[in-house]
């Protein structure tokens, strides 16, 4: 991307909404001349503020999920690309969102939100639909990234605020336990163990864990083993994509080959080739959680 101006900023989130919200990260690109941008499955909910012109949202393949313009929206976990179509200047401020902390600050469970993207305005907080215009309006990263904590904080207590079904509502520790043993182990766990571990049987656990998240826990498993391939891809290790394969625990680097072919709709070399270059600084999405 020779000749183009890159504008990165990134920052964590008040302390009150780390447990929430991992990372903030504004980007301002010009030059950019991907026509159209895979977005890739992630283990994170993604809320989007576009500063240009209205994100368009080309197809969710495996969705019903219809062509869309958005300046602010949030996009749930997914098991297959999301297609955005990509202007020259692009600007905006990205969130990586966990899947446990949507219901707090937005207000939906993260299964309402499963192989979808929502505008902001469809959203039960009408604070998140003032997003886009003060973030705009805003004459820095750091006041933009203030306004998020301003706002989010309030959702957030908001939601902490309201009566007992709030709580009551909230995915169940066995569900939340088994989430975060999912990203620790890098997806590479058994669903059988992870339902033996919280003393459920394997039906019961995985109706639990889709009514929360909208995916299984198998395809939640391979959605966040995914998403480690990724990273890695992003710094390619001496080894190539063999050692890729190998860290994330696919079977040989066929089996890697395939599942990026089924979750982003393209082989790693064609990502590489054709992504890689408009991404982000690999600092901002290999850095820590």
């Amino acid at each position: 991307m020779a000749g183009a101006e890159l504008d990165w900023a990134v920052s964590r989130p008040h302390p009150a909404l780390r447990a929430l919200i991992s990372r903030y990260i504004g980007y301002r690109q010009d030059g950019v001349l991907l026509e159209v941008h895979r977005g890739l499955p992630s283990q994170h909910v993604t809320l989007i503020v576009s500063l240009e012109a209205p994100v368009r949202l080309l197809e969710m393949p495996g969705s019903d999920q219809r062509a869309a313009r958005c300046q602010g929206l949030v996009g749930g976990l997914h098991t297959g690309p999301a297609l955005i179509a990509q202007d020259r200047l692009q600007a905006g401020v990205h969130l990586e969102v966990s899947p446990l902390g949507v219901r707090t600050l937005l207000g939906v469970p993260a299964s309402e939100l499963a192989g979808r993207v929502i505008d902001l305005t469809d959203l039960p907080r009408p604070e998140l639909a003032q997003l886009p215009e003060r973030l705009v309006e805003a004459p820095s990263w750091a006041r933009r990234f203030e306004i998020l904590d301003e706002v989010l904080l309030a959702c957030a207590t908001s939601s902490a605020s309201r009566d007992s079904r709030a709580t009551a509502q909230q995915p169940p520790g066995e569900v939340r336990w088994a989430w975060r043993r999912i990203l620790t182990e890098g997806g590479a766990v058994p669903v059988s163990q992870l339902a033996r571990d919280v003393g459920w049987s394997r039906r019961h656990f995985s109706e639990r864990f889709a009514r929360e998240f909208g995916l299984a826990p198998k395809q939640a498993a391979r959605v966040v083993r995914f998403g480690r391939a990724a990273t890695l891809l992003r710094r390619l290790p001496p080894g190539g994509l063999a050692e890729v394969a190998q860290l994330c625990g696919y079977f040989d680097q066929a089996h890697l080959t395939n599942e990026w072919r089924a979750l982003a709709g393209c082989t790693p070399h064609t990502w590489i080739r054709e992504e890689l270059p408009f991404l982000q600084d690999a600092e901002v999405f290999t850095g820590p959680e």
